[in-house]
């Protein structure tokens, strides 16, 4: 059995805790019983030993695969990593979801992927992420009565994502104690208004709207000082052409979206202006949460 999830990038300038969109960087994990437990990593995270000791993934399966069947069966664990850890890019919700779908196919459940979405909502509270992963394309999302409600869009094949991933991280639960106490509500007309005009861009597929629409004042600034090299990010992506250029999640990576046509010459431009960050040109992803049985 192999279960995979995509890397999702989440708020996208305005949309806080409520927008995302998942690109075409997945983590796989296959999985069989085994006599004898057994974790093995190969990409992303190999080189850390504490990921065999103490795995979410495995913690999350075991949670839900002993309360569906009451079992005491051991499974043998392969991953496959390509989502960079703490770098704004999904990694914690790809783990979850996939942790969740595995116990659920392990004990011979199908559920729907609306179900999974809801389960992984008990360990990550903002749909942002999860959503996109499970589901795939653009998510508008939001919680009510401890469900998620939420609407995706199709993402077209002539779009790309450009990623720059720094070589630092930026730790999420940290990244929120740098934001404001409160905002004026000057501030949160102009992110509801933002946020708004966003969703209706994607579904109306009015790109060249998106460099207005996803302008920000409730998060990124406050974030992207961290790290300082991120404010030059977002300008050569804009001098490159780039449709829209946002914080990914929390950071430290930057997420920009571009025409096919386009991506290759951003792409060199932030290598030759960064040196010493990742710099990947993606596909979105439309599939989100995939099963292989």
């Amino acid at each position: 059995m192999i279960v995979s999830v995509p890397a999702t990038s989440a708020n996208l300038g305005p949309g806080f805790d409520a927008l995302g969109l998942a690109v075409d960087m997945r983590n796989k994990v296959e999985f069989h019983p085994s006599k004898f437990f057994s974790v093995s990593i190969k990409g992303e995270g190999e080189n850390n030993p504490k990921l065999k000791g103490n795995n979410l993934f495995v913690s999350i399966f075991n949670d839900h695969y002993t309360r569906l069947t009451e079992s005491k069966q051991t499974f043998k664990f392969t991953f496959y990593n390509q989502i960079p850890m703490s770098r704004g890019l999904g990694s914690s919700s790809a783990v979850i979801v996939s942790a969740i779908a595995s116990a659920h196919e392990a004990a011979g459940i199908k559920v729907s992927k609306r179900r999974i979405l809801n389960h992984a909502l008990v360990y990550e509270s903002h749909p942002d992420n999860i959503t996109p992963a499970v589901m795939g394309g653009f998510n508008v999302a939001t919680v009510e009565k401890n469900k998620v409600f939420s609407h995706k869009k199709h993402m077209p094949n002539y779009l790309k994502a450009v990623v720059v991933i720094p070589n630092k991280p930026i730790n999420t639960s940290k990244a929120r104690t740098l934001l404001p106490k409160s905002y004026s509500k000057e501030n949160a007309v102009y992110n509801l208004s933002h946020a708004a005009l966003t969703v209706a861009s994607f579904y109306n597929e009015d790109w060249e709207m998106l460099k207005l629409s996803t302008g920000d004042r409730f998060h990124q600034k406050a974030r992207m000082k961290a790290l300082p090299e991120l404010f030059n990010v977002q300008k050569v992506a804009y001098e490159s052409g780039a449709l829209m250029s946002t914080l990914s999640g929390s950071g430290s990576t930057f997420f920009s979206m571009a025409y096919d046509e386009d991506a290759a010459a951003m792409a060199s431009k932030f290598t030759l202006k960064f040196p010493e960050f990742v710099v990947k040109i993606l596909d979105f992803d439309n599939d989100g949460l995939i099963i292989e049985r």
